[in-house]
């Protein structure tokens, strides 16, 4: 069973919908008790990193996932401010974030970027991945839909496993054992954000 947090930080449906076209059973949990029989978890996150993280804090799901997730080692997917809540702080904010996978979130450097659109990056990019169950039968040319102004700057280079150019190479996904998170909305990346979901599905 797919479990998409819905803590008020997400488009939640956007992934059932896409779980719908893959004939993989998903559903939204916003109690400790949906998430006892979660197979994976997927946590989505939209908006500023303080607002992010303390509403998952507030949530009453922070224990129960952290349980689960570094504990009993249920395979979790974080997602664009989802995946920016894994590391341990961020320049965007004062709060501390997740620290599951240590690393500080950095607003990107407007001088190295040439066009008039500077920040937010937004828009189709493409990802050099590293291999990875995630990335399975994903091209190098690939190309899947970002919203942010704000990277994941690690801490510890092995667990970067995808990198993407704008105002040069960011960490575009991060791996740690159990623990994924992807800059980028696969939700919303077509085909090639469907092939990251199913292979999430069936690691």
């Amino acid at each position: 069973m797919i479990s998409v947090i819905d803590y008020g930080c997400g488009n939640t449906n956007a992934f059932i919908n896409a779980y719908k076209k893959l004939n993989i059973t998903a559903r939204v949990v916003r109690s400790v008790s949906e998430l006892e029989n979660a197979d994976k978890i997927i946590l989505p996150g939209v908006g500023s990193f303080d607002y992010v993280i303390n509403k998952f804090n507030q949530s009453g799901l922070r224990q129960i996932v952290e349980e689960r997730v570094l504990v009993e080692k249920i395979d979790v997917l974080g997602v664009c401010a989802g995946m920016q809540i894994l590391a341990d702080i961020s320049d965007e904010g004062m709060e501390e974030g997740l620290g599951w996978i240590k690393g500080k979130i950095k607003l990107f450097d407007i001088s190295k970027i040439n066009h008039t659109t500077k920040i937010p990056h937004m828009g189709w990019n493409t990802v050099d991945s590293i291999k990875t169950p995630i990335f399975h039968g994903i091209d190098k040319k690939a190309r899947f839909y970002f919203v942010h102004s704000y990277y994941f700057k690690n801490y510890k280079p092995s667990d970067r496993i995808a990198t993407t150019h704008y105002a040069g190479n960011f960490t575009s996904a991060v791996k740690k054992d159990n623990i994924y998170g992807v800059q980028f909305h696969p939700e919303k990346s077509h085909q090639n954000g469907l092939k990251i979901l199913n292979n999430f599905a069936k690691m």
